[in-house]
């Protein structure tokens, strides 16, 4: 099995979890970092330029890899964000290849498959993960969220946008 294989967005995504059983739970379970009370300067996006389905390893992957250099660099002076859900169960129709393989599937026969992992829906333009920090941290926000994309399935850019204002 293959991420590549599922990154293409195609028909409707199967998410009504109620008619399923045995679908694994997202691998991502934190979407909030670091100090979500405070408020900051600046808002680093990483924003997605194709629309694709991004696998909920891949998204805890580029969580992981954003998180740690903030909190290295910064303690806890950002809030770090996680914006897309992986709402859709991807499925897989298992084949074995081989010698005597024809005596242990069916092929094309009741082939809807099993649920193995869930994937997130993201549209082009997207933000995909926020980072709010103050402006001694900019620079390295700008660098975790360039790590955090190397792990997602489409080019992304980072876009530095000015918080909100207080009078």
């Amino acid at each position: 099995m293959k991420a590549r294989n599922y990154r293409r967005v195609k028909g409707q995504p199967y998410t009504r979890k109620k008619y399923m059983r045995g679908f694994p739970p997202p691998k991502i379970t934190k979407f909030t970092m670091g100090d979500p009370a405070s408020t900051f300067e600046y808002q680093a996006s990483l924003i997605a330029q194709r629309e694709v389905q991004v696998r909920h390893n891949a998204l805890e992957a580029a969580r992981i890899a954003t998180n740690r250099l903030l909190s290295e660099k910064l303690g806890k002076n950002y809030c770090l964000q996680i914006m897309p859900y992986p709402h859709c169960v991807l499925r897989e129709n298992k084949m074995i290849f081989g010698a005597h393989a024809d005596r242990l599937q069916d092929g094309m026969k009741r082939s809807f498959g099993k649920p193995i992992g869930t994937a997130a829906r993201v549209k082009p333009n997207q933000a995909v993960i926020i980072a709010n920090v103050n402006e001694d941290g900019l620079e390295v926000a700008k660098e975790a969220l360039k790590r955090g994309g190397a792990k997602l399935p489409t080019p992304c850019k980072v876009l530095i946008e000015k918080g909100p204002e207080e009078e």
